[in-house]
């Protein structure tokens, strides 16, 4: 996947921000809550992940537990664009899911997201 399919893709979820944080990344949020980050070159991606994809892709070597964001289930693939773009997109929409169920109520009928 491209930087510019993750930008597209993740901005295309409902209520996805993006913003320029710590310098230079690049991070998605959803109700001001962060979902995604990529450094300027998109070349590695930060996200969070159910506790099974944390388990096998830190296990695996397909990604290591993100800095100071590894006990939240983050992880972090380096080579973005080696990646093949519908799982990343899955990842990346598996995210927005976790994070967005985390807001309150009132923030995700806001946001039109939620059940």
């Amino acid at each position: 996947m491209t930087k510019g399919e993750l930008h597209d893709f993740a901005l295309g979820l409902p209520g996805a921000t993006f913003d320029v944080k710590w310098g230079a990344d690049h991070v998605y949020s959803v109700g001001a809550k962060m979902f995604a980050a990529t450094d300027i070159a998109g070349e590695h991606l930060g996200f969070k992940a159910t506790d099974i994809a944390f388990e096998v892709l830190t296990e695996s070597g397909r990604a290591e537990p993100s800095k100071y964001l590894a006990r939240a289930k983050w992880v972090t693939i380096h080579d973005l664009a080696s990646q093949d773009a519908a799982e990343v997109a899955d990842w990346i929409a598996t995210s927005h899911r976790l994070v967005a169920g985390k807001l309150p109520k009132k923030t995700q009928a806001a946001l039109g997201i939620g059940a």
